[in-house]
């Protein structure tokens, strides 16, 4: 049996974080299943507790599930700070859906009056510092599923992804699966699972699970691209640093963890270390590219490689693929790159090293 949606989930749940405000608890605890039909704003110190929730983004919305509540003043250059603690906790089984693809895409974004791409992110957190995300179930995200620019000292904990894997060949047939030697067949594009942008910095990510279209795990310095120019914080530093990432168990059609710089971003003192290819028992996905990509050669995110002194201090430990390449180092210079017990199996390359071809 379907389950049912109510509607109006999003003025619901407003109006329950309004209500935490009011009476100085500061929490709100939601329950049952909802279509969210616009962005669910967040403010400083409140706990939202997803029990045994179901939110689904409403069919043809360009926006974003939840957003902190000063990431509109950045937007449109009004006068705001930054965010503090804020946390999202799911008990039970607590899902954030992006229900059906709207058809925004990077191809499109920002065209005949076409919003720009970051409107599709289930989660949107920009210019916030101390935050919580665990215990959640993601799928169906629309683009990145939980995004991060210029935000600091977070947790996040035990998140599953589950993208949408569809396919659609030149002949119109339908499959919900992906293939490596097709990509141009697959629905909804550059469905990774988390993104870390420009500015964050002490960001513990540990215990993600599930099968992303693309990248699970993404460190990105891309403020160039993809409209995120728009949350510039000229007062914060660009670096991307102290990032942890541990025990990320995923099915990934591009990479389980890419560490990516380009255009003088500097990406500095991250650490992987667990990472698990679970593709073999997927029933979304063939094979991946790479188990964990550091890099690339294509200008697709800056106009040059990164020097020593931007990309330094860069540790991959403990991972197990069957991707095409287990770990891959593209591009650039990086200073104190580290390597360590990358396992293949299935016929992948171990660790390949490709900086010579940029």
């Amino acid at each position: 049996m379907d389950k049912i949606f109510e509607k109006g989930g999003a003025l619901y749940i407003q109006k329950l974080i309004h209500d935490g405000v009011e009476n100085g608890s500061r929490q709100a605890t939601v329950s049952g299943a909802y279509e969210i039909e616009k962005a669910i704003l967040l403010p400083s110190d409140f706990t939202l507790i997803l029990k045994n929730c179901h939110l689904r983004m409403d069919d043809g919305v360009f926006d974003n599930m939840f957003r902190n509540d000063e990431c509109g003043n950045i937007l449109e250059r009004k006068s705001g700070g930054e965010n503090k603690n804020i946390v999202i906790r799911g008990v039970g089984e607590a899902i954030l859906d992006g229900g059906e693809y709207n058809g925004l895409s990077e191809r499109n974004a920002g065209r005949d009056g076409r919003p720009p791409m970051y409107v599709n992110n289930l989660l949107l957190f920009v210019n916030v510092e101390g935050f919580e995300i665990r215990d959640i179930h993601c799928r169906n995200q629309r683009w990145y599923a939980l995004c991060f620019v210029y935000c600091g000292n977070g947790i996040l904990s035990d998140i599953d992804f589950c993208s949408n894997d569809t396919s659609i060949d030149e002949n119109g047939n339908v499959t919900h699966f992906v293939r490596y030697d097709n990509r141009k067949d697959v629905l909804v594009h550059n469905a990774d699972g988390i993104d870390v942008i420009t500015g964050c910095h002490d960001i513990k990510i540990e215990n993600i699970t599930g099968f992303t279209e693309d990248d699970t795990v993404a460190v990105n310095g891309v403020i160039q691209n993809d409209g995120f120019i728009a949350f510039e914080t000229k007062e914060k530093p660009l670096d991307i640093c102290r990032i942890e990432i541990k025990n990320i168990r995923s099915a990934a059609h591009c990479a389980n963890v890419r560490l990516l710089s380009q255009g003088g971003v500097p990406l500095h003192d991250i650490l992987v270390d667990g990472v698990y290819d679970t593709s073999a028992e997927s029933p979304h996905m063939d094979v991946g590219g790479n188990g964990v990509r550091v890099g690339d050669w294509r200008f697709l995110y800056g106009r040059r490689q990164p020097t020593e002194d931007e990309v330094y201090n860069i540790t991959v430990k403990n991972v197990r693929s069957r991707a095409k390449e287990a770990a891959l180092n593209l591009g650039g210079v990086v200073k104190n790159l580290v390597f360590e017990n990358i396992e293949a199996f299935d016929g992948a390359i171990a660790v390949l090293d490709k900086r010579e071809k940029c």
